[in-house]
């Protein structure tokens, strides 16, 4: 359909979505056409009203669709429409009046600090390549809180060692840079130097490769964090995204402010790094627990 089609590249030129969300979007568009075409006498998209949207709402709640994935996809609805008015392509926007479902907000999972200083605390003297790039993920993960497509996207030249800082492209080409400790510092010289006797070159130009010296993608960045989680016996999720959590989580217990943790996180608004508060809540009952008399 023409006006799907101009609304997608619409969100990859102008609004520079990633890949990855521009065919959530597509998906969702294609499914919303499909449900109004077989159950509501209705073959395209710019011939439907709020009963349609309505409609297909209740059918994927009745399909045992959580609210929360039901939301994202009235918030492609909205976009989509919102699109089609500016453009002419339809005259109202059948999803204008269609209020969010309500959703219980999941707690960031973490891990213990005391978990971490077990997965981390390895010796790196005589290992061997892969092993020294899979410490490296994981420190990179914990030390930065970097998401894994920024991780994977890291050029080896925006790894600086003597400054002790990273700049990553994050979410919308954003870059932003992010300080990191001597330790990491180290690391990253240790890895590069293994990489180096291991490749001749590399000529992604990437800082982690995999261990045929290609670019690493994200699914071996999460059997690295998998396997490393699994190993320590954390409960819960075990995905690259944890250690997001877990960096944020220990920034907070240990006094960092909430709006230097947004920019760390490279977070659009404050509200999106503000789900992190409840881990202060633990930290305050131990200082009650010690501090009060009848505690």
């Amino acid at each position: 359909m023409v006006v799907v089609d101009s609304f997608l590249r619409y969100l990859i030129t102008e609004k520079r979505y990633s890949t990855h969300t521009v065919r959530s979007y597509q998906n969702d568009l294609v499914q919303f056409e499909k449900f109004i075409s077989d159950t509501q006498s209705s073959d395209s998209l710019t011939n439907c009203s709020s009963r349609h949207v309505r409609s297909w709402i209740i059918s994927m709640l009745d399909n045992g669709m959580s609210p929360r994935s039901v939301n994202r996809k009235i918030t492609t609805l909205r976009r989509f429409y919102r699109f089609c008015q500016n453009t002419g392509a339809v005259r109202n926007n059948p999803a204008t009046n269609i209020p969010s479902l309500k959703t219980a907000k999941p707690l960031p999972v973490f891990v213990q600090e005391s978990q971490m200083i077990n997965i981390l605390n390895t010796v790196t003297e005589n290992m061997d390549f892969t092993s020294l790039r899979n410490l490296l993920v994981l420190e990179l993960l914990y030390g930065t809180g970097i998401r894994v497509t920024e991780l994977t996207g890291l050029k080896d030249f925006n790894a600086d060692t003597v400054k002790q800082q990273i700049k990553v492209l994050g979410k919308r080409n954003k870059e932003r840079i992010i300080p990191i400790y001597e330790g990491l510092s180290s690391l990253i010289g240790e890895y590069r130097v293994k990489r180096d006797q291991q490749f001749q070159e590399t000529p992604s130009g990437f800082l982690i490769v995999t261990d045929t010296g290609k670019n690493a993608y994200p699914r071996l960045i999460y059997r690295i964090v998998n396997a490393a989680l699994s190993g320590e016996s954390v409960a819960g999720r075990k995905s690259p995204h944890v250690l997001r959590h877990t960096y944020a989580t220990h920034l907070l217990n240990h006094g960092a402010e909430l709006n230097a943790i947004k920019e760390l996180l490279g977070h659009a608004s404050l509200s999106a790094t503000q789900v992190y508060t409840h881990t202060g809540f633990e930290k305050l009952k131990k200082v009650y627990e010690k501090a009060h008399p009848r505690a």
